[in-house]
């Protein structure tokens, strides 16, 4: 009897002894200034935010934990506080981490990782572009219009650098799909939905996962993106358009009839007699708030002489759609079909933000392509 029971927990002893031998990965380092502090370990899941350790510091700071070898690469994070190092694990690696309480975010060191190195890099290139956009938005000395004009240069410079050096130049990196999903004010500066150039940036990363890793959920998740930014953006075929006889009064117009946050219907034709502004935008874009700060500008200015603005949102989301748009001054609707929405085809809208004039005689004046001072543009209808 007893030899049977010792036999049963040594083999119980092997169990456990070949469970603890999988293959992990560690993570370990010191954070200095952080004294009775806790340092969280989460993982960064398609799901959200995964708690999956934590440690209270002592006055030397160090730490360590330690995780099971993902199948595929997966993305990890220390938390202290509110600031986090976000950091990938593609192996059985051992990364060695050092930072400082004040400026863990930013200031910290990563070992052990080519790719680490290069998301740090593309963290203090996007805290870079974010301090330049907050001093832009409070340096009031800077007109609206001219305000937007170079938070779309700054963005774009920035997406271009990242393109080039990050993303093309090595597809099949952690650190490319880290690019993908940077985001400025809470919103994505890669558009992976209707942008055709951002698109194919999703396209290059998502074939290098695929191929290496073609049952990774986030292979997965990436060409499915992939597929329906494609759908999105492709160029329509040129057949004639069937246009529906009630969407056209007086000949004039393609009339448009949606919903306001309030439920009410609100019609283009029923503004004949003002000069109208249409904009078809999103507000979860990185450029929204610079392109409504120029909006109102231009509302302020003109609204009392005759200018009416009827917005136009494709967002996804309708809670955050009337969630944003609620203290605007003018008439905001919303097109729950999006990207896929029938005015956007009607209107042959190719990129957003959109805008058209309308003039008194509800006629159509002038397409933003064709439009060079819009604010000149307006004050000629009014």
């Amino acid at each position: 009897m007893k030899k049977n029971v010792y036999f049963l927990l040594a083999l119980l002893l092997m169990v456990l002894s070949a469970c603890d031998n999988e293959p992990k990965f560690k993570v370990s380092g010191e954070i200095s200034g952080a004294d009775n502090k806790t340092l969280y370990f989460e993982a960064s899941g398609l799901d959200g935010i995964v708690a999956l350790d934590s440690a209270k510091l002592g006055s030397n700071g160090i730490f360590s934990f330690s995780g099971k070898r993902p199948e595929s690469p997966e993305f990890y994070r220390l938390r202290l506080d509110n600031k986090v190092i976000n950091f990938s694990v593609d192996s059985i690696e051992t990364l060695t981490v050092k930072a400082g309480a004040n400026d863990f975010a930013t200031g910290y060191s990563i070992e052990g990782s080519e790719n680490n190195t290069k998301i740090k890099e593309l963290v203090l290139l996007l805290a870079d572009l974010q301090k330049r956009v907050d001093q832009l938005a409070h340096n009031r000395n800077i007109p609206a219009g001219v305000a937007q004009d170079s938070l779309v240069s700054m963005v774009n410079n920035y997406k271009n650098k990242v393109k080039r050096e990050y993303i093309f130049a090595a597809p099949n990196m952690t650190y490319a799909y880290f690019a993908l999903f940077q985001a400025l004010n809470g919103y994505m500066l890669f558009d992976p939905l209707t942008n055709k150039d951002d698109v194919k940036c999703f396209a290059a990363v998502a074939t290098s996962l695929n191929n290496t890793y073609p049952h990774a959920d986030r292979s997965r998740n990436l060409y499915n993106m992939v597929i329906k930014g494609m759908k999105n953006t492709r160029t329509p075929r040129q057949t004639e358009l069937d246009i529906p006889q009630d969407k056209i009064k007086e000949a004039t117009i393609i009339d448009i009839e949606l919903k306001d946050i309030k439920g009410n219907v609100r019609r283009l034709t029923d503004l004949k007699g003002k000069v109208i502004l249409i904009d078809f935008t999103v507000y979860n874009n990185a450029m929204s708030a610079a392109h409504n700060l120029a909006l109102r500008e231009l509302y302020n200015k003109y609204a009392s002489q005759g200018l009416e603005i009827y917005q136009i949102s494709l967002d996804a989301d309708e809670h955050f759609w009337k969630t944003s748009s609620d203290n605007l001054p003018w008439i905001c609707v919303r097109d729950a079909n999006g990207a896929y929405s029938q005015y956007v085809t009607l209107y042959s809208v190719t990129n957003l933000p959109a805008v058209f004039l309308v003039n008194r005689a509800n006629e159509l004046s002038a397409r933003g392509e064709t439009i060079t001072n819009l604010e000149e543009s307006i004050k000629k209808l009014l």
